[in-house]
């Protein structure tokens, strides 16, 4: 039998980058920032559908580590690493769920 585990995350309703997001819940992207490390990272961010006003949100995080994330933007579903979710400024829509 096939268990899934995940990493646990901050919570906070505030989630400045998609990275820190919490499990299932929608965000806005604000931005991509660039990575002086990688410089076509911005570009392939945007080639995959990660656009100003789009909205996101992390399905899962590998284990251990949390590293990849499953992420849904749009309708479309992808493996993120963090380094690239780390790229992505998000804010949050609506109002954060009772603890």
């Amino acid at each position: 039998m096939s268990r899934r585990f995940h990493a646990q995350m901050p919570t906070s309703s505030e989630a400045s980058r998609l990275h820190q997001a919490p499990l299932r819940r929608q965000f806005a992207v604000r931005r991509v920032l660039p990575d002086d490390a990688v410089p076509e990272r911005e570009r392939q961010l945007e080639e995959l559908g990660f656009y100003a006003g789009e909205q996101v949100m992390v399905m899962s995080r590998g284990f251990p580590g949390g590293d990849p994330l499953v992420v849904r933007i749009g309708a479309s579903t992808f493996a993120l690493r963090g380094a690239e979710a780390a790229c992505v400024e998000i804010e949050p829509l609506g109002p954060a769920p009772a603890p």
